[in-house]
């Protein structure tokens, strides 16, 4: 008798079943952050890389399966990398950008473009330089790191699409050329060691105009400048498998794949 009062009282407390608890956790969370997006006039979205993991592209902090576990970038990835060992640069960083522009978005990336389309969201400000939330259908977006699109020649400037600099790689000319002045190109991405791409500054005007809500997917809130952007926002919403040192002062905080809870949030918006 004692056993099955101590099962209930757990039970009543979500603990007695695996899971069970855990599930009915989340779809209060989810509805929490439905509240509050429809409660807001003003929200945007901050993506990282965990947003992109189930397009399958990994993240750089994830324990284990981290892009900086396995390589420092501060080695090979800096701007100064860049101009003194070219080669090595793109010896390090081929493989990850040849998978960037091959991917596809996912659930979550498509969520937040319905969203967006339902005048639930603001616009996007993401850190990622893949693209999935335009290939996604999203129409305002921030790269604030820049992207995989395009590339020109540290030379003359001469703009080329992405696809150029890729197809000389494959074809074992590093560091690629400009086919004008013969200088070298570059991504047209934000490395360490670059100023911020002037995305970056336009969003923070925007959201020092006004941001009732800021959702954050997929991001650990560790590289700065785009880490103090959730402090121009009156409330926040936070979507992470890992903590981030802005949880304290989330409304919400779901650690859960970012498809999933995305996909599962809309659902919800749709029924409201």
């Amino acid at each position: 008798m004692q056993f099955w009062r101590c099962g209930r009282i757990l039970k009543l407390m979500g603990r007695n079943i695996p899971g069970e608890g855990e599930k009915v956790h989340y779809r209060e969370k989810l509805e929490s952050t439905a509240a509050l997006i429809k409660n807001s006039a003003h929200t945007y979205i901050l993506t990282g890389a965990g947003i992109s993991t189930e397009s399958g592209l990994p993240d750089f902090r994830s324990p284990g399966t981290g892009v900086w576990e396995k390589t420092d970038p501060m080695k090979t990835s800096t701007q100064q990398v860049l101009y003194e060992n070219p080669r090595l640069f793109y010896e390090a960083g081929f493989a990850r950008f040849a998978g960037m522009i091959d991917a596809e978005p996912n659930d979550g990336h498509y969520a937040l473009a319905e969203m967006e389309r339902l005048g639930l969201v603001r616009g996007i400000i993401t850190q990622n330089i893949d693209g999935l939330h335009i290939k996604a259908g999203s129409k305002k977006v921030w790269e604030v790191h820049g992207h995989l699109r395009s590339c020109h020649c540290l030379g003359c400037s001469q703009p080329y699409h992405f696809q150029a600099l890729v197809e000389q790689l494959q074809n074992g000319q590093n560091p690629p050329l400009c086919m004008d002045c013969g200088g070298m190109l570059r991504p047209d991405v934000v490395l360490f060691g670059d100023p911020m791409a002037e995305s970056f500054f336009d969003a923070q005007s925007v959201l020092q105009r006004g941001c009732d809500l800021m959702m954050v997917v997929g991001s650990s809130l560790m590289v700065y400048p785009v880490a103090s952007l959730p402090r121009l926002a009156r409330k926040l919403a936070i979507v992470n498998l890992q903590p981030t040192s802005y949880d304290s002062r989330a409304e919400v905080v779901i650690r859960e794949k970012c498809g999933k809870v995305l996909q599962d949030l809309l659902e919800i918006l749709k029924q409201q």
